[in-house]
């Protein structure tokens, strides 16, 4: 379980890279980010596939097509454009703890598909969240920088929650077309995504190119650390990142993987941090603390109920393992 911890610990590290490159590449647009970024991804991804690629191909049905391609761009590349607009305009700090959210939302959007958790249950969990949310809006307001406006920060939190609410569908989405189609093992699904993604950015890039769509201007754009930043981001994030968390999803259980998601969390604000060259203040201290703390609680008490769950449906079972039935459940 201590390995599957450390992945999903250095997989939260490369994720984190995912916040810190829009503020690095503040020249370019979302759009050119997310182009930049899954073009290099697919490259990548086509290099792994090549040797099965003919025989994966011809398995896929229509159904298969659409749904690569929705989650290609909810998953991707509407989402990290939606992420990077936050950054760019709210900051890193508050883009992050938003998205940190991920572990709840995902439980509530889907709570009908495991067994609904009364909410009163998670009124106080939620309300941490929801203080966090609040403390990190006011600093992002108190401390902006004279050239950022208030409707330039709420466009930012807007962005960012709509990536936190892109992303979750996905999640969820992703999840139940797998339980339906059980012919696709997750290393295929996975490295087909990775391909459509590429694919579809390729596409968005020729006709953002072509008629000039969401595209910067200036001749001091640094073109050749916009690909190296992809390319480590591509490399880190989508192909590292993702095979690290397939480690860690199958070594711990799966209500402790819903807690290492946090790890992401707190490696985008550290890197935020030293990119902007201080510690947290106060309040970004606070949303910290309440984020971590009312998500950890969330997920806490959506295990309570699922080991209850499976102690009702077999009373044996934490005799015959000598642990709690968590501790061998496992991500699909």
């Amino acid at each position: 379980m201590w390995i599957g911890v450390l992945c999903g610990l250095a997989a939260g590290a490369l994720w984190g890279l995912v916040f810190i490159a829009p503020a690095l590449l503040a020249a370019f647009s979302p759009l050119e980010l997310a182009v930049g970024r899954y073009t290099a991804y697919g490259a990548m991804a086509l290099v792994l596939l090549l040797p099965r690629l003919k025989s994966l191909l011809t398995s896929l049905l229509p159904a298969d097509y659409a749904a690569l391609l929705r989650h290609a761009l909810a998953g991707n590349i509407v989402y990290y454009m939606l992420l990077a607009a936050g950054v760019k305009y709210a900051g890193v700090a508050p883009t992050s703890l938003i998205i940190g959210m991920l572990p709840v939302v995902v439980t509530l959007m889907g709570r009908n598909d495991h067994g609904a958790l009364p909410l009163r249950r998670l009124a106080l969990p939620l309300l941490l969240v929801a203080a966090g949310i609040a403390c990190i809006n006011v600093d992002s307001f108190l401390h902006a920088g004279p050239s950022t406006s208030a409707a330039d920060i709420l466009l930012g939190m807007l962005c960012a929650a709509g990536a936190l609410l892109c992303w979750s569908w996905y999640a969820l989405d992703n999840a139940r077309y797998l339980k339906r189609n059980p012919q696709f093992s997750s290393t295929q699904w996975s490295a087909l995504y990775g391909l459509a993604t590429g694919v579809i950015a390729l596409v968005l890039g020729c006709v953002a190119w072509a008629f000039g769509i969401g595209t910067g201007a200036g001749p001091a754009r640094d073109w050749q650390l916009f690909w190296a930043c992809n390319a480590l981001v591509a490399l880190g994030a989508s192909v590292i990142g993702n095979g690290l968390w397939n480690v860690a999803s199958r070594r711990v259980p799966v209500t402790l993987s819903g807690q290492l998601i946090l790890f992401e969390t707190l490696f985008a604000l550290l890197y935020g941090f030293l990119y902007r060259g201080h510690g947290p203040r106060a309040l970004e201290l606070a949303a910290i603390a309440l984020l971590v703390a009312g998500v950890t609680w969330s997920v806490h008490a959506h295990a309570a109920q699922d080991d209850s769950a499976r102690q009702a449906l077999d009373p044996d079972l934490v005799d015959r393992d000598g642990v709690s039935g968590a501790a061998h459940r496992h991500q699909p």
